[in-house]
């Protein structure tokens, strides 16, 4: 889903988003897989993410229950957004707002009691499959990514959803890894390994 669609969607009512994500063992293998069923990206756009954690959450303890906060610059728009994980990592309570300031939106997000943790570049091709929004991500220092999300009403099982876009990623037939963890976590082990 794009982060418009999001927009929409989160003006309206409680939402929830859900998504699996997978390193990508063969990003032509996964192109051509998703063209087969007729997938259609967009032209790559390049996003900045600046990802946020409450002061006293350190990375190792749980994330179920805990706001993050995210200021995206995509095009030369602001976007933040504020995801609570419900069921795990990837389903998630989401707002999602445009705002006009990004570095005064980080001066608030840090007085509201968030501290900077990773910086995230990555470019992005999205689609949209039925209800699906399916997103291959190309993203500094770790790698290629697919993601596929889909947007449910806040209480639905985000996990009876997860199952779901397992079943088409798989059936893609393509060389993947599922991941659990989010960038941020993925970007920050990286970096300690170095």
């Amino acid at each position: 889903m794009t982060s418009s669609d999001v927009l929409e969607a989160t003006t309206t009512r409680a939402v929830c988003e859900v998504e699996v994500k997978y390193q990508v063992g063969g990003l032509t293998m996964l192109e051509a897989a998703l063209a087969g069923r007729g997938v259609v990206l967009s032209a790559p756009v390049v996003q900045i993410d600046q990802a946020y954690a409450r002061v006293g959450w350190e990375y190792g303890q749980s994330k179920i229950g805990v706001p993050f906060a995210r200021l995206r610059t995509e095009r030369g728009r602001h976007l933040l957004t504020v995801k609570t994980p419900v069921a795990n990592e990837l389903s998630c309570v989401e707002h999602e707002t445009e705002v006009a300031d990004r570095e005064q939106m980080h001066a608030a997000i840090q007085q509201l009691g968030f501290y900077p943790t990773v910086r995230i570049r990555k470019t992005r091709r999205t689609a949209m499959l039925g209800l699906m929004s399916v997103c291959v991500d190309e993203v500094d220092g770790i790698g290629v990514f697919l993601e596929i999300e889909r947007i449910v009403e806040a209480g639905e099982a985000g996990e009876g959803i997860q199952v779901e876009l397992d079943r088409f990623a798989r059936g893609l037939g393509v060389p993947l890894t599922r991941i659990t963890d989010t960038y941020d976590s993925l970007i920050r082990a990286a970096r300690a390994r170095v």
